[in-house]
């Protein structure tokens, strides 16, 4: 049977971290699970650094290795021809010491084979390792950079979220403050609808009145005597205008009479000679007399002297 203190305990902590879970910032929360994201990959490149570098270790032991060979090789190749040599010249003795040689380079020979046989099954092992680790390095970077770009599209659905919310909130106040006891924009179109229907209710009964009858009378009156008026001054500017077709034409007449005289004077009278004219004086002629006689005549019909 389970202790129910560690029920109760175990509940307890579900409960809490259900309320730490409903009322946290989604912001901290995105921004928490990219930072363990790459911690992760922060790992997860480490590891794979280890083992790349495993790989490369096994490599330089490798070349060492059968470096090594060859080296011993090359020994035991020189002491058996040094061992012939002295087989030839008669000195077995030292013969047998580099054959003894050769022997203990072949040994040595064998066992560096058997090692470099060894570090080639741990580097092919090493390298698969290494291909493994690069392709999980490459995957969980890629993963990485979905979770960057996922967090600035989780952000900006945040803030659509927030404004969403003010914009709720403020329809919510005007609700409220629609709902209220305040006056609304009904009522007071209705109150001026209503007074403006009183106010038109009293200029037809005022239309309708004594009074009204009598400021009509006053009115049409006005009328009359501002017509008559117009027609007074309509006769003073035609007598005017009569005025002045008179003088124009007692003024033409003259005109034309001396126009006439001078001519006939001019057919009867024989031009004469030519004589120098000083210089600086002008010359008067016909029309210079009839304009002068012109000119006297206006002025003595104006009573100029």
């Amino acid at each position: 049977m389970a202790n129910p203190f560690v029920k109760a305990w175990k509940y307890l902590m579900a409960l809490f971290d259900s309320k730490i879970e409903e009322n946290a910032d989604p912001k901290v929360q995105i921004e928490q699970a990219i930072e363990e994201a790459q911690r992760q990959h922060q790992e997860l490149s480490q590891q794979a650094a280890a083992v790349i570098g495993n790989q490369r270790q096994l490599e330089m032991q490798l070349n060492r290795r059968l470096g090594d060979i060859e080296k011993l090789q090359a020994n035991t190749r020189q002491a058996l021809e040094l061992a012939d040599k002295e087989r030839q010249n008669g000195n077995d003795s030292k013969a047998v010491e580099y054959e003894n040689a050769a022997e203990a380079f072949a040994a040595q020979l064998v066992t560096a084979e058997q090692s470099v046989e060894d570090t080639k099954k741990m580097h092919d092992q090493a390298l698969q390792s290494a291909a493994k680790a690069r392709q999980a390095v490459e995957r969980n970077a890629a993963s990485l950079r979905e979770k960057v770009n996922e967090r600035s599209k989780l952000l900006s659905q945040l803030e659509q979220a927030k404004m969403q919310e003010k914009v709720s909130e403020s329809l919510s106040s005007m609700s409220e403050l629609t709902s209220s006891s305040g006056p609304t924009l009904d009522s007071v179109r209705e109150k001026i609808e209503r007074r403006y229907s009183n106010a038109l209710g009293q200029a037809e009964l005022a239309e309708s009145s004594v009074d009204a009858r009598m400021h009509e009378v006053e009115q049409a009156g006005i009328q009359m005597a501002g017509h008559s008026r117009l027609e007074q001054i309509r006769a003073e500017m035609n007598s005017t205008k009569a005025v002045e077709s008179d003088k124009k034409e007692s003024i033409e007449a003259p005109r034309a009479d001396n126009a006439a005289g001078a001519k006939s004077v001019r057919m009867q009278k024989p031009e004469p000679a030519a004589q120098p004219q000083p210089s600086g004086e002008k010359k008067l002629t016909t029309e210079d007399v009839d304009d002068a006689a012109v000119q006297a005549r206006l002025r003595e019909l104006r009573g100029e002297q």
